[in-house]
């Protein structure tokens, strides 16, 4: 069977990954970018990404890459705690949390598809411009003249997909909801903060700050890369929409964060000593009715690009990836098409809604409502949010985003063989 995956990004490697271990050798990765570069900042990827990526045989390389979180924490804008959770092995799962740099990910994925497929697997310079549907398979139209023939095309390129905009003409730009992330990496001296391993999220609900090391072996200088997002309502209409890649100045972002000055971090220094930073309206796509139309699919961003609320959005697309290739070397293609779009498109459209209710980030818009000067002697966290109503907030998105540790401990394989690698 003939597979092209078009879009380089983590969902394309990833679909082409697991199509090779399904036992496909005639996949084609399709990325329109001339040269591929480590572009991007930080993100995370929860254990269910991990286990996927181990049962591929990518285990030693993503321990490489960053550092294996151990810990998730809340805070108020006052820098006051409101929940905290160990997470990865320290959680209980059988697969460690990673903090990556998605450019460095990105990277490690191609190379391991060039390794696998061969160096012809991963064309660059190759935009798709559309796709034809012809009997039993698909012609895929490059904007430089040029098409390709596949059993099966998978969109895997990402918000502003050409596929999906095939498929949905009428659907227009990404929809925003008024916020602008800016995203920067500074070098810090190690460990960061709260032991070097945590994630951190400290805001109100409107306004909010993260921050998680991307290392832990320090530098000459003593330093380790530390990612951090701000984020607030935009002042002025967003630029294009989906760009993560649009210069910002720092002062800018200071004069919002220029008190956001805690006990562990001190964020005004962390913004001024960024080596650059972008900025990102906050976007993402309405949930489809369907995926997939004759031989064609869609996977990652392309099918339901979400808010990057609980840590999901990569995460998803590599489980996309390995739904897909268990389903195609299982069935015939319809069904296995069907069978992919049924698991994934209800359990990914669940988590979009939980996204834009904030998902489990939502402690700290209810802690600013009912305590917006943060806690006291008289009025404490426990009085503000009980303890089981932080902790029952966590356990639903997890359930939710499909990582709730005895659920992921316990369920079957992707792989072909139902075998854990």
């Amino acid at each position: 069977m003939r597979v092209v995956v078009a879009g380089g990004g983590i969902g394309g490697p990833a679909a082409a990954l697991s199509l090779h271990a399904a036992g496909f050798e005639r996949v084609t990765l399709l990325e329109s970018a001339a040269e591929i570069r480590p572009l991007g900042v930080g993100i995370n990827l929860l254990p269910h990404a991990t286990r996927e990526l181990t049962e591929l045989g990518l285990a030693a390389d993503l321990a490489e890459l960053g550092v294996a979180t151990s810990r998730l924490a809340y805070f108020n804008r006052h820098g006051q705690e409101i929940w905290s959770e160990p997470r990865g092995l320290a959680a209980g799962y059988r697969w460690p949390q990673y903090s990556v740099h998605r450019g460095a990910l990105q990277l490690m994925l191609l190379r391991a598809v060039r390794a696998r497929l061969g160096p012809g697997a991963v064309r660059t310079g190759a935009e798709v411009a559309a796709f034809q549907e012809l009997p039993g398979a698909v012609r895929v139209c490059l904007r430089d003249g040029t098409h390709v023939d596949a059993d099966v095309l998978v969109g895997a390129d990402g918000i502003r997909s050409a596929v999906r905009a095939q498929l949905f003409p009428a659907e227009g730009p990404p929809p925003g909801n008024g916020l602008v992330l800016w995203r920067g990496t500074t070098k810090v001296p190690h460990p960061a903060f709260l032991g070097g391993r945590t994630m951190v999220m400290a805001g109100d609900g409107t306004e909010k700050f993260v921050a998680y090391p991307l290392g832990d072996v320090p530098d000459a200088d003593g330093r380790v890369p530390l990612n951090w997002i701000a984020e607030r309502p935009l002042d002025t209409p967003p630029p294009a929409p989906g760009d993560w890649n649009r210069p910002a100045e720092r002062d800018e972002i200071l004069r919002h964060f220029a008190d956001w000055r805690f006990d562990w971090l001190d964020i005004p220094r962390v913004i001024s000593g960024a080596d650059s930073v972008f900025a990102y309206p906050m976007v993402d796509r309405d949930p489809l009715p369907r995926w997939t139309h004759g031989r064609v699919t869609l996977l990652g961003d392309a099918a339901h690009a979400m808010y990057p609320v609980g840590s999901n959005g990569a995460s998803q697309a590599i489980i996309d990836a390995r739904v897909l290739a268990r389903s195609l070397a299982t069935r015939p293609v319809d069904e296995a098409l069907a069978a992919y779009e049924a698991r994934r498109r209800p359990a990914t459209a669940a988590i979009q809604r939980a996204n834009r209710g904030q998902g489990p980030e939502v402690v700290m818009r209810i802690v600013h409502e009912r305590a917006p000067d943060g806690f006291t002697a008289e009025k404490t966290l426990d009085d503000v949010l009980t303890p089981a109503e932080r902790a029952e907030i966590a356990s639903a998105y997890k359930r939710t985003a499909g990582f709730a540790p005895d659920v992921l401990n316990s369920r079957p394989s992707y792989s072909v063989s139902g075998d854990d690698a």
